[in-house]
This record gives structure tokens, sequence and C-alpha cells, in this order.
């Protein structure tokens, strides 16, 4: 190691998003709870038959729908 690189520790593998100015990751936040929400709404004003055709269930729709807009689903 060199002598004046003593002290310092790399860091490395930062993800893109986590790169980003906080209020550009605030805004991409709040950007994704508004589209969740408008994306719920809309699977609520969904026809019987359309829910069939996905294989929802009124019930299913209506559970979804009721979560709050920050209750995100997780990408495991």
């Amino acid at each position: 190691m060199n002598s004046r690189q003593q002290g310092f520790v790399q860091v490395g593998g930062l993800e893109k998003a986590q790169s980003a100015p906080l209020w550009r990751r605030a805004w991409s936040q709040l950007r994704r709870w508004w589209q969740l929400a408008e994306q719920r709404r809309q699977l609520a004003a969904l026809s019987d038959a359309a829910l069939k055709d996905i294989g929802l269930s009124r019930a299913d729709a209506w559970q979804e729908s009721e979560r709050p807009f920050w209750d995100e689903p997780r990408n495991d």
C-alpha cells in the first residue's frame, strides 16, 4: 500500500440508485408510490370479468387496493 493512501478505504460496488443525489432518490420514490397507488386504483376499477381473466377475485382486488401506497411488493 502506498503511504499516501493510508487511512483511506475504497468503497466499490455502489449501485447507481445509491449514488444518485438524495433529492433524486426521494423524487423517484415519490413517483414510484404515486404509480403504485394509481395501479391499485385501476385494479379496484376493473370489472369482475376482467379480474377473472387475470385470475383474481373481487376480494383479491379489494385487498390489494386497500393497501397503503407505501406498502410496496418485495422484489425477492
